[in-house]
């Protein structure tokens, strides 16, 4: 996919990086990715997707804009409160970026809609803010085949993976799923919501800055996804730990024990949010 004259020089920075250059840029031009939440970890996600150039980003969120939210979520400013995410970022997108392209579904994600929204996308982000969704998106992800960049905020400590459950490792085993790292939520009430416990408003730019990373790399195609890797970041302490997991052969996705046809793989159910 080409380059116009005006976007060689916007991607510059970007064009003269071995690991990216002409044909990397034009893989993020082409490429399409699906963000779940346009919040704490999608703000500023949603931001450095469109500074790189990803050439169509699709958002899904529900929400209105609220000034609660403008401590973390960088998208919005202060003339939106009451507006929908959506839309509020869609607007910031088009003054940052005119070549990028965004797609607003002003909706929650849920095991329903979650395989017509994902249809169609090349990779999916969540930055969801409750666990229901997380089990939903990554049930689809499995089910269609798309690589899921997830991460969550606690209130001085995020982390950050990447599950792509539909293919192999070098092993020959299959990558983990969502749901061999964490097989079932915590128990209702366990997990205060941001609203109760609070979260550092620059900790949700640092990982929402991440999983752009690791977003980029892959459409890009340089680079080692965190693939059975779960980093973990203490902003208390400015730690950053890195966790190995691995392909749970009794997890319900693609255990030894699945079912294969129409019951084979459950779907999200509802779950305590946090």
């Amino acid at each position: 996919m080409a380059l116009s004259s005006d976007e060689i020089e916007r991607y510059a920075r970007h064009l003269v990086l071995r690991e990216v250059g002409g044909p990397g840029q034009a893989r993020l031009k082409a490429g399409r990715v699906l963000v779940i939440g346009a919040g704490g970890l999608g703000a500023p996600l949603i931001q450095y997707l469109a500074a790189a150039g990803v050439g169509t980003i699709g958002i899904v969120d529900d929400d209105t804009v609220s000034l609660s939210n403008l401590q973390r979520q960088v998208i919005h400013g202060t003339p939106d409160v009451g507006r929908p995410k959506v839309e509020s970022a869609a607007e910031a997108v088009g003054r940052l970026n005119p070549h990028v392209r965004v797609e607003t579904h002003a909706c929650r994600l849920t095991p329903e809609n979650a395989p017509a929204l994902l249809d169609g996308y090349d990779l999916v982000a969540d930055g969801s803010d409750n666990f229901s969704t997380r089990y939903a998106v990554s049930d689809a992800c499995f089910a269609g085949k798309k690589p899921l960049v997830t991460a969550a905020l606690g209130a001085f400590d995020g982390s950050l993976t990447t599950i792509r459950a539909h293919e192999t490792g070098p092993d020959g085993q299959p990558n983990p799923t969502y749901r061999c790292l964490f097989p079932s939520p915590p128990p209702p009430g366990s997990v205060a919501p941001c609203s109760e416990a609070g979260v550092l408003g620059a900790l949700a730019g640092v990982m929402g800055s991440l999983m752009a990373m690791e977003v980029i790399r892959a459409l890009a195609d340089f680079g080692e996804p965190l693939v059975g890797r779960l980093l973990m970041v203490d902003a208390r302490s400015m730690r950053f730990e890195t966790l190995h997991y691995a392909w749970d052969p009794d997890n319900p996705l693609n255990g030894t024990g699945v079912r294969t046809g129409p019951e084979a793989a459950p779907a999200g159910a509802p779950l305590p949010a946090r």
